[in-house]
């Protein structure tokens, strides 16, 4: 497998400090593992992957925080495959049947369809409208039904008796002409000959068979190359050897943005990618000489972020009594710099700038402006949970007329779907399942099987159309429209995750402020008890304890005042 040529960052550590210990590599992380088998199980999700990094190859890949996109592009092109396979196998026998047995598989298609369109009527909402669940119900019962009355016509018609065998008595008896109207009766309500019938059958238990094929291929694989023990060699991954020159071109591209310090991005979405907001603030403190330090320094963004970067460093050290052994995830604390770029002014998608050193170029210029566009974050990342739970939080300084503000963005990657997490369970109980079991599984797919193949050729169809047609080939750079990792996560996470994310920002937001205190007291400005005192950000509030010697504005829209309700600050001096 190729590794991305990402630029590398100088990463000084302040002295006592501990390096991040080295981590999962991203191809072979358990979030990988589980978005790749989502690709296997849920069809609309591998169709959004393949639309977001195969069909728009115009746009950039959002950030993948503890994880491959390449590899989960991979397993969805190879899942869409075999699907599009089996799916033309399974319509085929259909049409088959149709054309020799008559035209009760033809009435059939019509509930196939409405089946594995039940589904979509229900929505994929964990509750959905009451008047869609009805109509699903509907929809659904009232299919089985009419499949059930046409499979009956199609038993009468191949265990009955034609017109030309029904049982004649020359003397016509009453009872010979009851059976005989019976049998005509049937025959002309199927308007099938007994050998019709039988061909039905054996359509039917040949779709049967690929049902059962596709179902067994696919737990083969969730226990095979995307089983825990093999998925980490990537070399040996049967769907990172797919041919394609534009599989292979998108994979290389994407394996270069996806973990690089810059980040393309759109305007709407600038942290496409990191996960969910939560709790983004904003700290604007006036800066006020302290008269009592000696002298002053120039006090420089770089700097304090320098002061915060060595404070963070510090939460990789475990407890003393803790012992060299200890698992904590804050001893794997990731500490980089990015710089967000706008897309716009591109002309193709390889003329990004990932070079190491335009790379070096922007941040040197973007880390002491205002920003607008382009921006420059310390950013700090949490992997927790084998890479399910991400946590991120952007750090950004900046001192313009005799004002700092801080500016603290944390963001949060949910674990992923618990239907994806149980691709394990299923698989195995599927493959150590007796026979009889496996194939009343298959069995029960079969009603709708025609209607699933038409709706998934039909998506296969559009997707090509697409890319013939749409012309993405050569359209101008976009930044990401979607994150796949934030599409196949959870809504919320337990409540043993829930308490880590606290510990993770709080431990983060703590070691920012005392970072930005010790930078403001070196430098010879007023601290008072500031930053020391803000203990807690919940629900968009900073807790403060008390505000001494300097003035504050806290939010979105804050701006500093120089006074307060009390009258004037008597204390000053830096802690």
């Amino acid at each position: 497998m190729s590794a991305a040529q990402v630029p590398e960052q100088s990463r000084t550590t302040s002295a006592g400090a501990p390096p991040a210990l080295p981590g999962t590599p991203p191809h072979a992380s358990e979030a990988t593992r589980l978005l790749c088998a989502g690709t296997y199980l849920d069809s609309g999700y591998r169709d959004q992957v393949i639309e977001e990094l195969h069909l728009n190859e115009q746009r950039i890949v959002a950030p993948s925080s503890g994880f491959d996109a390449a590899r989960v592009l991979a397993h969805a092109l190879r899942a869409r495959r075999l699907e599009l396979l089996w799916s033309g196998a399974v319509l085929g026998l259909w049409v088959l049947g149709v054309v020799l047995g008559g035209p009760v598989l033809l009435l059939a298609l019509w509930p196939s369809v409405l089946l594995a369109l039940a589904p979509l009527i229900r929505g994929r909402a964990e509750q959905p409208p009451f008047y869609r669940v009805f109509l699903a119900f509907l929809v659904r019962w009232g299919s089985r039904w009419t499949l059930v009355v046409l499979l009956v016509l199609v038993l009468a018609a191949a265990f009955g008796s034609g017109p030309d065998d029904a049982p004649s008595d020359r003397y016509g008896s009453s009872s010979s002409s009851s059976s005989s109207s019976s049998d005509g009766l049937l025959d002309f309500a199927t308007g099938m000959e007994p050998w019709q019938g039988w061909a039905c059958l054996v359509a039917l238990a040949l779709v049967w068979l690929c049902v059962y094929g596709r179902l067994d291929q696919v737990n083969r694989a969730l226990g095979a190359e995307l089983s825990p023990q093999r998925f980490p060699d990537a070399v040996a991954d049967p769907a990172e050897r797919a041919e394609g020159a534009r599989f292979q071109r998108l994979k290389r591209r994407i394996r270069l943005e996806q973990h690089a310090p810059l980040v393309m991005y759109h305007e709407s979405r600038p942290f496409c990618g990191a996960g969910s907001p939560y709790d983004t603030w904003v700290l604007a403190v006036e800066l006020k000489p302290d008269e009592l330090a000696k002298r002053q320094q120039p006090l420089a963004n770089r700097l304090i972020l320098e002061k915060i970067r060595r404070q963070l460093e510090q939460l990789r050290i475990s407890a003393e009594h803790a012992g060299p052994g200890v698992r904590d995830r804050l001893r794997g604390l990731a500490i980089d710099e990015c710089v967000f770029l706008p897309v716009e002014g591109l002309l193709r998608r390889d003329q990004a700038p990932y070079s190491a050193e335009a790379f070096a170029e922007h941040r040197a210029r973007a880390v002491e402006e205002g920003a607008e566009k382009r921006r420059h974050f310390l950013r700090v990342r949490v992997d927790g949970w084998e890479e399910e739970l991400v946590v991120t939080v952007f750090v950004r300084v900046h001192t313009q007329g005799r004002m700092l503000v801080l500016e603290i963005a944390p963001h949060v990657l949910r674990p992923v779907r618990e239907d994806f997490k149980e691709a394990d369970r299923v698989a195995h109980r599927f493959r150590h399942n007796n026979l009889v079991g496996r194939a009343a599984t298959a069995l029960a797919l079969v009603p709708g099987s025609a209607g699933a193949a038409l709706l998934q050729l039909g998506r296969g169809l559009v997707s090509v159309w697409r890319a013939v047609t749409g012309g993405y080939a050569g359209a101008l750079p976009e930044g990401p429209a979607l994150s796949v990792r934030e599409l196949g996560s959870r809504p919320d996470g337990s409540l043993f995750q829930e308490m880590d994310v606290a510990r993770y920002l709080k431990s983060v937001q703590d070691r920012v402020a005392h970072g930005v205190r010790s930078a403001l007291a070196e430098s010879g400005y007023e601290t008072g008890e500031f930053v020391q005192k803000v203990v807690n950000i919940s629900n968009g509030d900073v807790n403060i304890g008390r505000v001494e010697g300097s003035t504050f504005a806290v939010g979105s829209h804050a701006s500093a005042s120089g006074g307060f309700a009390g009258g004037p600050v008597s204390q000053k001096g830096t802690d």
